[in-house]
């Protein structure tokens, strides 16, 4: 099969011949039809990170089911499924809590001394990106790191509910807890922070301030939710908020969803007392910290993976919605291109240009 490949980082993806092995009891080989590009893997691109070994990026999918491994019971072949990003034991304290994105996934990897499920033609295994790898024709994963869907919804569109849609709803409705009437800001508009607004909308958030410094996102956001915007390019964003909601001292709640220094401060600084900023970009380690004064008029700061979802209950109820025409999934989907142009893709991402691109294989 066919697959992107990074071998330095930061670096380029090469298109590579790749083989791919049986699968084991507990695998699931998925042919894939289309696969998200999400800035989480455009990190891997643009940062300096180590890499043990080449890597399959790509961690937004779906497909269908090619072959499974003895011992899988939750899907067969034929069946569409979406890939998840944290595959879960099921039996440890944060599975049996309802907390499965906390999960270390033991068991659902390969023990490293056997046979990898991917490597190149000369031998040498690869790694997948979060377990996954679905810049690539077919991925082996373990059974946990599915979810089975019905086959009426479009794969293109429900390959979002991979990462973006569980990742900004989820931050919303399951991390922060947004309850009606609560005014919110979403710093970042791509991908995940319009699902942010969108998860806002859901919880029937009185306000739902977007910010960005692209117009074109902004109006976006508007279209998916959004009841006001700021252009944080044009002028002060905490003082334009507070022109936009005098005499509350910020917003209840705010989600930053691009990981860079200025947004991640932002995100504490727009709060009001008591409010509850969430850190959804991945950023580089080291350089955040919250001002202590601030703290102590009860505003917080806290992360979330994947929007702290219980995915297989979540992610079938948010294509529910999208069926129900009350969550936008095809509106998300900027561009389509094929996997031999994922680094133009993700150039486009950098430059702000697009919500979404998704690579769909023929």
């Amino acid at each position: 099969m066919k697959a992107a490949v990074l071998f330095e980082s930061p670096g380029k993806l090469q298109i590579e011949d790749v083989l791919v092995d049986d699968p084991l009891p507990h695998e699931v080989r998925v042919r894939v039809v289309a696969a998200g590009l999400c800035h989480s893997d455009l990190h891997r691109l643009d940062r300096p990170s180590q890499l043990d070994s080449p890597l399959v990026l790509g961690h937004e999918g779906a497909g269908v089911v090619e072959q499974v491994g003895l011992e899988v019971s939750y899907v067969i072949p034929g069946d569409h499924v979406i890939g998840f990003s944290t595959p879960s034991c099921g039996t440890c304290e944060f599975c049996s809590s309802g907390r499965p994105t906390l999960c270390d996934g033991v068991g659902t990897r390969r023990d490293p001394s056997g046979p990898p499920r991917l490597r190149l033609p000369s031998g040498v295994g690869l790694a997948q990106m979060t377990g996954l790898g679905t810049f690539a024709e077919q991925m082996l994963v373990h059974e946990n790191a599915l979810v089975k869907i019905d086959k009426a919804i479009p794969l293109e569109s429900a390959a979002l509910v991979s990462c973006a849609v569980p990742t900004g709803v989820g931050a919303v409705t399951r991390a922060a807890k947004v309850p009606a009437g609560a005014t919110v800001a979403v710093i970042g508009c791509g991908g995940i922070g319009l699902n942010c607004i969108q998860g806002a909308r859901l919880a029937e958030a009185s306000r739902i301030v977007a910010i960005d410094i692209n117009a074109g996102k902004l109006e976006l956001a508007r279209q998916f939710g959004a009841t006001d915007t700021i252009n944080n390019g044009s002028g002060d964003a905490v003082q334009q908020l507070a022109d936009l909601l005098p005499g509350r001292g910020g917003v209840d709640y705010s989600f930053e969803c691009l990981g860079k220094q200025e947004t991640y401060n932002l995100a504490f600084e727009v709060l009001r007392r008591g409010g509850t900023a969430t850190g959804i970009g991945i950023a580089p380690a080291g350089f955040f910290q919250l001002d202590p004064l601030a703290m102590v008029w009860g505003r917080t700061f806290q992360g979330c993976i994947m929007g702290s979802v219980r995915f297989r209950e979540d992610l079938p109820y948010f294509l529910q919605l999208y069926m129900e025409g009350r969550l936008k999934l095809d509106e998300l989907v900027s561009n389509r291109i094929k996997l031999e142009q994922v680094n133009e893709g993700y150039s486009e991402i950098s430059n702000g240009a697009i919500a979404r691109s998704v690579i769909v294989f023929n």
